[in-house]
């Protein structure tokens, strides 16, 4: 069993190091993580909308198999006076196609999500991680070339308003499209020797929505940066702000991330 062990850390590492620049911080990359993995996340968000408010989310993620992997997040905020749970999510993703090559791949995933939220929010910007109610899915396309790993996604959601209050001119929430770019680019280890060697990886996102009801839109730019230490351990630190836009009262403009994540490699049975 410990060889079985140490052999999961050395494929891992190597996983992980030249790998490692699809780790994206805001969106997620059309690959998995390790077969029978299991990984414990915590993020907190923060945000002025006018005044301070910040997000906890607690998650757990699950490698079934080299194709299918699942995350369960909770959301615990402040934005609502106190701070309280808000609500759950769980995601999926399956990856259906995989192009290898030498220092290169080519990855394809669908995924879906369900959330539920116990806030009161009415804005054309729906977000399933904390603030809406809703259903999504769609399809991740990531690309690896060497040290640059390149990612597109496109989503589609659909709201489920629990609180039924009318408000006079006030948006119901209802559908989103959503499109990501984004671009990750290892910087250290500049050659790869064992799975110890810490990972250094620059982040440029772009992430944007469109209500297909009014047109309203925005997109926002989000740089990042990213430590993985030991292969097991990561540590996120990025910003997101609005480059240009027009759907008001978001509770995600001007917002910074920070992530701590452990992985735990061949523990499922």
């Amino acid at each position: 069993m410990r060889k079985i062990f140490i052999m999961a850390l050395i494929l891992f590492g190597a996983y992980g190091n030249v790998f490692s620049q699809e780790l994206y911080v805001f969106t997620e990359p059309a690959s998995n993580m390790p077969t029978k993995s299991i990984g414990i996340r915590i993020t907190n968000e923060g945000m002025n909308n006018p005044d301070f408010m910040s997000r906890t989310i607690p998650e757990v993620m699950i490698g079934f198999n080299k194709n299918l992997m699942m995350h369960a997040q909770g959301f615990l905020s402040d934005m609502d006076g106190k701070y309280r749970i808000e609500g759950g999510s769980l995601y999926l993703k399956y990856r259906f196609l995989s192009l290898d090559e030498a220092h290169s791949h080519f990855r394809a995933a669908a995924f879906g999500r369900l959330s539920t939220s116990r806030r009161p929010t009415f804005t054309r910007d729906i977000n399933l991680e904390g603030d809406n109610s809703g259903v999504q899915g769609g399809l991740i396309f990531t690309q690896l070339l060497h040290k640059l790993a390149l990612s597109a996604t496109l989503g589609y959601a659909h709201a489920i308003i629990v609180d039924k209050v009318y408000r006079p001119n006030v948006p119901e929430p209802k559908n989103i499209l959503s499109y990501s770019l984004s671009s990750g680019y290892l910087v250290l280890p500049f050659v790869y020797k064992d799975y110890k060697q810490p990972n250094f990886n620059l982040y440029f996102e772009m992430l944007g929505k469109t209500d297909p009801s009014s047109g309203e839109s925005y997109l926002d730019l989000a740089p990042a940066v990213q430590v993985i230490l030991n292969s097991t351990t990561r540590i996120d630190l990025g910003y997101r702000f609005q480059a240009t836009g027009n759907i008001a009262n978001r509770y995600t403009k001007n917002m910074y991330l920070i992530r701590a994540e452990f992985n735990f490699f061949n523990v499922l049975k």
